[in-house]
């Protein structure tokens, strides 16, 4: 027995080196490659670096400077003027247009997009607000039912609704979800689709019955239900 395993042993053992000599033999054939390898990724990693550092970063400052104006325009309704700058200060258009890349550019995207939908104008605001893109879960479910919203303006419902259950479902919690839930039941109930409406009501009834929405529910799912049984 202890034969049989002393063979066993000395088989993986040669089996080991079979392969150490085969990587050896590989190493040595394709140094030259191995290492303009290993030097294009040490170039790709430390480029990337320096961009961040030297490139990225201050145009970020710069950025952040210039977008407070912007929003502080926002917050006082001033819509064109935040949009379009006063002047001296950049409004969201410029922002996105020179640092377009950065964290500040990419929410001037969302900001503009919510501008244009004030404004009345709806495709621009559909544009901005797609190309906008956050981690942060609740401020995407506000950019979703934006769009949900130009949707509705430009009488696309299906689109409106598409936007609107995307929203709602963008993370879970007791403001976004039952408000567009609500739009969604809404839009529902406009093309004629009291069943799924009642779904979505019934929903925030029971998810969300701590919402704002779920105040009235009861009449809206009533109101729904009854419609049903006229058709």
């Amino acid at each position: 027995m202890s034969k049989e395993k002393n063979l066993k042993g000395d088989k993986n053992i040669g089996a080991v080196e079979e392969v150490l000599s085969k990587s050896e033999h590989f190493i040595e054939k394709n140094q030259k490659t191995i290492m303009y390898v290993i030097g294009a990724i040490i170039l790709v990693v430390g480029g990337y670096m320096a961009y961040n550092k030297f490139y990225m970063g201050p145009k970020e400052k710069t950025a952040q400077s210039e977008i407070f104006w912007a929003e502080n325009y926002f917050g006082k309704d001033s819509v064109k003027l935040a949009l379009n700058g006063d002047g001296t200060h950049s409004g969201f258009l410029d922002i996105i247009d020179s640092y377009g890349m950065t964290k500040s550019g990419n929410l001037a995207k969302y900001y503009a997009g919510l501008c244009y939908l004030k404004l009345g104008q709806f495709e621009e605001a559909i544009d901005n607000l797609k190309k906008f893109d956050s981690d942060d879960q609740f401020v995407n479910a506000m950019a979703l039912g934006a769009i949900g919203d130009s949707y509705m303006e430009l009488n696309d419902t299906d689109n409106a609704l598409k936007y609107y259950l995307k929203a709602a479902n963008n993370g879970d919690n007791a403001f976004t979800s039952p408000l567009f839930l609500m739009k969604a039941g809404s839009t529902y109930e406009l093309s004629g689709n009291y069943t799924e409406a009642v779904k979505l009501y019934e929903r925030i009834q029971k998810e969300y019955h701590k919402s704002y929405e779920s105040r009235e529910i009861e009449k809206y799912i009533a109101r729904a239900k009854g419609l049903m049984g006229e058709k």
